[in-house]
């Protein structure tokens, strides 16, 4: 017999009432993030701040809540794509990255994951960033994924490591630990450039990128790079 061609996994979408109420909800987030007081020493700026090509810039799924922030703050004017999941999930943060200008791609390790990947690729190709969470959709927190990478090396691009070292947060008791700056902290952050030709020079490069991106963030597992 034949083999059945899988079926594409559907891609959701607000509607009705969700999205009515996402409107207000996202105004309010907005607010929200508007009060949080972000600080960056001249290194970590100069690296949050490279806009002479695209980059694809890597952050853990439980510092989402400040993605926006941090676009309009170091990365205004410059076109960016997030990768968010197809899910249920996914459509509330897809329309909320859309209330705040940010673009997104539906997909997924778990669903949709080679379109995701190539449209990320096209998308750095054209010459705009993209945002990537190596743990999501559903964890485990805190690992590594490889496709991060696997996207960066395709389009030829660096790739730039996020920390948001956060002064007061509420933890969300889902799989991620989800942080929520509380409002009117400090949002310490953090960036490191990892240039292509070094993410082609490592013999275990998701591992010592992995370890790059834990220390950019002190409440993540501190893992040593491996030895080269």
């Amino acid at each position: 017999m034949a083999a059945t061609p899988t079926e594409p996994h559907p891609v959701h979408a607000l509607s009705g009432w969700r999205a009515f109420v996402l409107w207000p909800l996202g105004l309010f987030m907005r607010l929200w993030g508007r009060t949080l007081r972000f600080e960056a020493s001249p290194a970590d700026e100069a690296a949050l701040e490279k806009n002479d090509e695209p980059i694809a810039m890597i952050l853990w799924h439980n510092r989402l809540f400040l993605a926006a922030e941090f676009f309009r703050i170091y990365r205004q004017g410059r076109p960016c794509f997030a990768l968010v999941s197809a899910s249920t999930d996914g459509a509330w943060l897809a329309s909320f990255f859309g209330l705040v200008g940010i673009q997104t791609v539906r997909g997924s390790s778990s669903q949709r994951g080679r379109e995701a990947a190539l449209a990320l690729v096209e998308v750095l190709r054209a010459g705009h960033d993209v945002g990537i969470t190596p743990d999501g959709p559903r964890g485990p927190m805190y690992a590594f994924k490889p496709g991060a990478l696997i996207v960066s090396r395709r389009a030829k691009v660096p790739v730039l490591l996020l920390g948001f070292e956060l002064e007061s947060a509420w933890q969300l008791g889902s799989w991620d630990r989800f942080r929520l700056p509380r409002p009117f902290s400090r949002v310490r952050m953090r960036g490191t450039l990892v240039p292509l030709a070094e993410q082609l020079g490592q013999d275990n490069p998701v591992a010592g990128i992995e370890a790059q991106l834990a220390a950019l963030n002190p409440d993540a597992p501190q893992k040593r790079p491996p030895v080269v």
